[in-house]
């Protein structure tokens, strides 16, 4: 598998040639003649979704982070913590690993866009931590000295970290799926810790800026359904039955990984949040997202916890769940079920 050219002259190659990886384009990003129209669809949804950390008042969490407990503390840093390497993670992998091999240029259009969103959100976790923390460092380097969060991360990268040692087209596509678990489950334990509190009148600039990087992780997770999707139509020889089981276990695995996380961040202690609730949400979320792709469900659990979909929906305009003041976020509004 080879990593594309960026200027190819010799290049003949026309819309009906393109493809995913594997294809043999001249470089020059030709946009009026497309052929994943569900890319470019999705170009403009993010365009459409641009915002800045700074339009979020951090102001109140400053004074609530020295009111909440020491376990809500603890959780909200070790939540902060994951989110912050997910993120890092995500716009190194996205520039580094997955781009140079796509060769279809409004597919490289929104894989560059996603890596500048992760990157604004690393924006967005030091404007949170500088709110709650004298010393920043100590959130940044919590990874080094919690173990669980260690292996948290050391699991979530190894799948990325095999196609960049060996980069093949079965590598690559396994990537596809760890880009659709990452996005689709392994950033919820953390989001929902935080809704948590809000739920409950804390933190809410923290919740809400939880909430506008959520409706980007939406529309990461829609670009890597969509790209296995096509994958599945223009390369079906590779979806082998060996490679089905082997995401069976990715997705069995993100399960244990992300409800053993989610229990140790809330210790059993967080009103609304319990053991259980984490596992059957977990479960729910890997069903969805299994579903997406054409897997069948493994757990065929309900949602414990639909509220938290009131954070998550921008389709039409409703009441600010933490000012009361009505906000339209129907621009570039997503829902997991948009076909694009």
């Amino acid at each position: 598998m080879n990593r594309k050219k960026i200027y190819n002259p010799e290049s003949n190659e026309n819309v009906n040639d393109r493809r995913i990886f594997g294809g043999n384009p001249t470089g020059i990003f030709e946009l009026n003649d497309i052929k994943y129209q569900w890319a470019y669809n999705l170009w403009e949804m993010m365009l459409n979704n641009t915002w800045f950390p700074k339009e979020v008042d951090m102001t109140r969490d400053v004074s609530d982070y020295k009111q909440i407990t020491q376990m809500e503390k603890d959780a909200y840093d070790k939540a902060l913590a994951q989110l912050i390497f997910m993120d890092s993670l995500q716009t190194n992998n996205i520039m580094d690993n997955i781009n140079p091999f796509v060769t279809a240029p409004e597919i490289n259009l929104i894989l560059v866009r996603q890596a500048f969103e992760e990157a604004l959100h690393s924006q967005s976790y030091a404007v949170m931590v500088d709110s709650i923390s004298a010393n920043s460092k100590e959130i940044y380097d919590l990874w080094r000295k919690d173990m669980m969060l260690k292996n948290k991360n050391d699991s979530i990268a190894k799948v990325y970290e095999e196609l960049a040692k060996n980069p093949s087209d079965q590598n690559f596509v396994k990537a596809c799926f760890a880009n659709q678990i990452l996005e689709g489950i392994y950033f919820y334990s953390g989001f929902t810790y935080i809704y948590t509190l809000a739920r409950s009148g804390k933190m809410l600039g923290s919740a809400q800026m939880i909430r506008f990087i959520q409706r980007d992780e939406v529309t990461h997770l829609v670009l890597f359904q969509n790209l296995i999707n096509s994958l599945k139509k223009e390369r079906p020889e590779l979806f082998t039955q060996e490679l089905k089981n082997e995401v069976i276990e990715m997705f069995k695995q993100a399960v244990a990984l992300e409800v053993a996380w989610g229990k140790y961040i809330t210790g059993g202690q967080i009103l609304g949040l319990t053991d259980d609730i984490i596992e059957q949400y977990i479960k729910y979320l890997a069903d969805d997202r299994l579903a997406s792709v054409g897997f069948a469900k493994l757990y065929n659990v309900a949602n414990p916890i639909k509220w938290v979909d009131d954070f998550s929906k921008f389709n039409d305009q409703k009441t600010n769940f933490f000012e009361g003041t009505v906000a339209n976020y129907s621009k570039g509004s997503l829902s997991f079920d948009d076909d694009f």
